[in-house]
């Protein structure tokens, strides 16, 4: 399976999107909507605020679907050294802080690194990994 990465940038800074890890948290558009704003295309606008609120905006991203790097220096490890910590998210994902190895269904094996949002409603369509579907499914922690 191949995952979709798209880049954003501003020519100091440039934001990485992984659609596929997105669980609609909806952190980026109504905190920074000027940058981050779905009902756009390109959604991502990188003229539109400093790069300091845009780097401090994708550091906040739950899933780790949008992850920055800094043009003059080289992309940053993908492993971040960290304690593992599991988050319960209520109504939504279970999120995994850490480097781990997940082993798919079919036998591959996935490396993630910074957060991974686990699906506990049964609805994604990207299963193990939250896609945000709990949100249209109306799930609730019971």
């Amino acid at each position: 399976m191949s995952e979709i990465t798209k880049k954003y940038t501003n020519g100091e800074v440039t934001v990485v999107w992984k659609p596929d890890q997105c669980i609609h948290s909806r952190l980026c558009w109504t905190q920074l909507g000027e940058v981050f704003n779905p009902r756009n295309r390109p959604w991502v606008n990188m003229e539109a605020a400093s790069t300091e609120k845009i780097i401090d905006q994708v550091s906040k991203c739950p899933s780790g679907a949008l992850s920055y790097y800094l043009n003059n220096t080289e992309n940053p490890p993908e492993n971040i050294s960290t304690e593992t910590r599991i988050e319960v998210i209520p109504n939504g994902p279970l999120l995994v802080y850490g480097n781990i190895n997940v082993q798919l269904r079919d036998g591959a094996k996935e490396n993630r690194s910074k957060v991974t949002a686990f699906c506990r409603c049964g609805q994604s369509k990207n299963k193990p990994f939250c896609d945000g579907s709990h949100i249209g499914a109306g799930f609730e922690d019971v």
